[in-house]
């Protein structure tokens, strides 16, 4: 079936767009130059791709608008300004950002909640071992962007000394009281270093929530300070793969999306020195390809392990089979009316915007995958100062994805 085409109305301007449903043939290599118009059970949206780079991994605001954009196995950030990508990447991050494996090549990037009067930007990623390029440790760099086409006092304020050989996301977010806060995963499909067993190991970092000061030092309030044999930048523990965090724009607490391994996807609160059971607890089973289950510290596959455990925190919701959960937001704008307040996220594996309401008692309500006809793996959602959303797809033929809405005639 072909997409059908009509005139939509996007601010007062009439566009022809290309509508699709759930039977509508698209490629899945990347979006086509033309806006998309996809209807959904709360609004119909008109979907334009911002194109030209390549897995485009995590993005961040600037107060102008502008975005700042960071690709998969690149040491370089791109910046989109007025809905165009710029030409020319911003140098100056570290030259180790570049990997052989694309699972250990996320790069993570946020703007300092003052960036209007300081200019500074944090990235987070995976550091390698020397003579090992597969071996690899989370750090976070600090850097001044002032507009130029390179980062000025770049900086690694924090390092790990935790190495692993299966990364796959190191996440950050400010929280409301100043702090950068830190997901570091550990999935449990390697071999070597660093395990799933980790999650649980006070000494490690792996699997864990951080809390930081914005220069990289550890705040002194934080909940296992002083406690023997643990880090002391440890926010919460038992974390499998943070693969997203925000602010919950209502209460000011940490959520958070967590890939389970097969089925199992989580998205948790992030409360302050709790355990989050990874891998001791989980909704989820060891891959059929991990036949005893030893790479995930699971039992075997047609074992579900426990999923509920005396002080192990449950997730808010979770997802079996899992879609791949990736970036999130809580929309606060009001191009969405009937989205405000709802939490949405990307996914991988799912290829979708998956949108879930809560009501006031924090209980998930409704559920709703949006954007499948798009076929497109996303990764991380944003929403921007004008209100929109948007959100990168995990593909060679990379884009930004800007949503809006569409008026019917």
């Amino acid at each position: 079936m072909s997409a059908r085409w009509m005139l939509g109305v996007v601010g007062g301007v009439g566009v022809a767009v290309a509508v699709l449903d759930a039977q509508s043939p698209f490629p899945t290599a990347g979006m086509p130059d033309q806006p998309v118009v996809v209807r959904t059970a709360a609004a119909i949206v008109k979907v334009s791709a911002i194109k030209g780079l390549v897995y485009p991994w995590a993005l961040t605001f600037l107060p102008d608008g502008d975005m700042l954009v960071t690709e998969q196995n690149k040491s370089t950030l791109r910046r989109i300004s007025k809905g165009t990508l710029v030409p020319t990447p911003i140098t100056g991050l570290p030259q180790g950002i570049t990997s052989t494996r694309r699972d250990t090549a996320g790069v993570d990037i946020v703007a300092h909640p003052r960036f209007a009067e300081n200019h500074l930007i944090y990235v987070a990623y995976w550091k390698p071992k020397p003579n090992d390029r597969d071996i690899r440790v989370a750090s976070v760099v600090r850097a001044r962007y002032e507009g130029q086409p390179a980062l000025q006092d770049v900086k690694e304020i924090w390092t790990s000394d935790s190495w692993t050989d299966g990364p796959s996301a190191a996440r950050l977010v400010f929280g409301r009281d100043g702090k950068l806060y830190v997901g570091i995963g550990t999935p449990g499909f390697n071999e070597r270093e660093g395990s799933a067993a980790a999650a649980q190991e006070p000494g490690s970092h792996l699997g864990k929530i951080l809390r930081l000061n914005d220069d990289g030092t550890v705040p002194m309030d934080n909940p296992f300070i002083g406690k023997k044999g643990y880090k002391p930048e440890i926010f919460a523990l038992g974390i499998r793969n943070a693969i997203g965090l925000a602010v919950h724009p209502e209460t000011g607490e940490i959520w958070e999306t967590e890939n389970g391994p097969q089925g199992g996807d989580e998205i948790n609160i992030i409360r302050r020195g709790m355990n989050y059971g990874w891998p001791i607890v989980t909704y989820g089973r060891a891959y059929t390809s991990d036949p005893e289950g030893k790479k995930s510290g699971l039992p075997p596959p047609n074992v579900q392990p426990p999923t509920a455990m005396e002080g192990m925190v449950e997730p808010v919701t979770f997802y079996k089979p899992s879609i791949a959960i990736a970036g999130l937001i809580f929309y606060t704008g009001d191009k969405f009316p009937l989205w405000r307040g709802n939490l949405i996220a990307g996914a991988l594996v799912g290829m979708q915007l998956t949108r879930v309401q809560f009501n006031r008692q924090g209980l998930e309500t409704r559920r709703e995958a949006m954007l499948t006809e798009l076929r497109q793996r996303t990764r991380d959602v944003r929403q921007g100062p004008d209100g929109l959303i948007y959100a990168t797809t995990d593909m060679p033929e990379g884009a930004v994805l800007k949503l809006e809405p569409v008026t019917e005639p």
